[in-house]
């Protein structure tokens, strides 16, 4: 039964030593001359605008998009083992995709209610 496993634990090895090593080779192998415009904030070629120390504030709807966007991606993610094992779960898995989708389409008209996919 271990053998069964032994792709995809080599798989996350090589996922996490990937990450590790594409977070630390810059900081080992990156040049360190830092001066005032390399620290100062970039907008695309022109005079940045000043911000509050805290960093300045973003609209919420950035982060609302942002958080539709990964529960749409989601349910992309369950949609696909369904349609592929689709004859093996027959009914249940047809109640269950069905209640899923639903639960999703609930979201989605509440958030349109709201106004949270109009960009003012």
């Amino acid at each position: 039964m271990g053998e069964v496993y032994l792709p995809i634990l080599i798989l996350g090895i090589l996922g996490a030593a990937f990450a590790i090593f594409a977070v630390s080779a810059p900081a080992l192998i990156g040049p360190r001359r830092y001066n005032r415009a390399r620290l100062d904030s970039y907008e695309c070629g022109i005079d940045p605008t000043p911000q509050a120390m805290g960093g300045g504030k973003f609209p919420i709807k950035y982060y609302l998009t942002a958080m539709l966007f990964i529960i749409f991606d989601i349910e992309i993610v369950f949609l696909y083992p369904f349609a592929v094992a689709f004859d093996q779960l027959a009914l249940f898995g047809l109640i269950e995709m069905v209640l899923f989708i639903v639960t999703l389409l609930v979201v989605y008209a509440y958030v349109w209610r709201r106004g949270g996919l109009e960009w003012d």
